[in-house]
């Protein structure tokens, strides 16, 4: 069997730590025949270099899940990378955004919308236009699947700065957090948004466990097809 290797970004935040664990529990959860590790990206251990070492010495195969919401530099670049070292053993996945289950996710935690005109999706930002593109593909579609406008602001990176796009919203404006966890930038985005309504981030939510597997199965399928 091939193995699963969910890679998620660190954070200092406990909080944050917690939720990353309880999705991939959840993955583990939905496949218990699956064998299922996680590795960070930054911040925390395992660092994904070790854990893609061991992991290419003790299985057959693996895909590297990235638990990213868009594909920026650590999909690119250090998921790539070490995909790209031992090629006949480890395979990367696409990030799990852009994704229509993302909009219902989103939809879901930001609840009844009657008072609210438009929405802006708070998003962490990357200096790679791939990314950013991803993040507002997934703005359309949550605005398709909320029938309301939603624009996107960047806490980092290239794209507009999320104060700037608060700065010019009419109505009534709502924030979706389009985070995984709680942490910095989470807690950047209420003190940005000030007295509007924000979302939680998505959270360990069930959809999201079984997209991330939905990653890997397509991941599996392709390198069968190429064999």
């Amino acid at each position: 069997m091939t193995d699963l290797v969910a890679v998620a970004h660190g954070t200092a935040d406990p909080a944050g730590i917690a939720v990353v664990h309880e999705l991939v529990r959840e993955m583990a959860r939905r496949r218990p025949d699956l064998p299922v590790s996680l590795g960070f990206v930054d911040l925390l251990r395992p660092a994904l270099p070790e854990l893609a070492r061991r992991v290419a010495t003790d299985a057959d195969e693996a895909v590297l899940v990235p638990l990213l919401l868009s594909s920026g530099y650590h999909v690119y670049v250090d998921i790539a990378a070490e995909a790209a070292r031992c090629p006949h053993k480890l395979r990367a996945a696409a990030a799990l955004g852009p994704d229509p289950v993302l909009a219902d996710i989103l939809a879901d935690r930001l609840g009844d919308l009657s008072r609210v005109d438009q929405v802006v999706l708070a998003a962490a930002g990357s200096s790679d236009p791939r990314a950013l593109m991803d993040c507002e593909e997934t703005a359309e579609l949550l605005a398709r699947r909320i029938a309301r406008p939603v624009a996107v602001g960047y806490l980092s990176g290239a794209g507009e700065r999320l104060s700037a796009v608060l700065s010019r919203g009419r109505g009534r404006v709502a924030v979706a957090t389009y985070l995984l966890a709680p942490g910095f930038f989470a807690g950047r985005v209420r003190r940005l948004a000030g007295s509007r309504f924000v979302s939680p981030p998505l959270g360990a939510d069930p959809r999201l466990a079984e997209l991330a597997l939905h990653r890997y199965d397509a991941a599996v399928r392709t390198s069968a097809v190429a064999v």
